[in-house]
């Protein structure tokens, strides 16, 4: 299927989806490119946000809109990864104390599918802190976006570790 169906199909029922990808086999490139579009997906959703700092700085020693953006790729394509790769094989680790029989790959996977299936509402975000600023709305958006999160990798690495409770 084409990655925007599975995402929509996330929101439906995340765990089939992730039976799917799983069904699919072991393919640690496959992993990497899930992880990577969804790190390029926040980086470009942080884009509104660093434009509208840049604009709204009236100090002449503050960073540019290009060093924030430099910045902002560094974090996003370089560090975030190795993040969730730790960030993985700890809820694997943490999965399989409390029963979880599956492998650090598919712990990896429903991480990495976790995050890029949420990723519009990342970029809705960036949109509303972007052109509305700090306030209630964009306090909503990132509620919004964190149980997305949150109910799509929970359920991901149950069925990731199937034998858990």
């Amino acid at each position: 299927m084409p990655v925007t169906t599975d995402i929509a199909a996330t929101y439906r029922s995340p765990r089939a989806v992730m039976r799917r990808l799983l069904a699919a086999g072991r393919r640690e490139d496959r992993a990497l490119a899930i992880l990577m579009g969804g790190c390029l997906l926040a980086f470009i959703g942080r884009w509104p946000a660093l434009q509208r700092a840049a604009t709204l700085e009236t100090d002449a020693e503050g960073p540019s809109f290009e060093a924030m953006m430099a910045g902002a790729l560094f974090g996003w394509i370089f560090v975030a990864p190795l993040l969730f790769y730790g960030l993985a094989a700890l809820s694997h680790l943490v999965a399989r104390a409390l029963g979880g029989q599956g492998g650090f790959f598919g712990a990896r996977l429903a991480l990495f599918w976790s995050f890029l299936a949420a990723a519009p509402l990342l970029l809705l975000h960036g949109l509303v802190e972007g052109f509305v600023g700090p306030g209630p709305g964009l306090q909503i958006v990132g509620v919004l976006w964190l149980v997305a999160f949150g109910w799509f990798w929970i359920a991901s690495l149950r069925e990731a570790e199937k034998g858990m409770a």
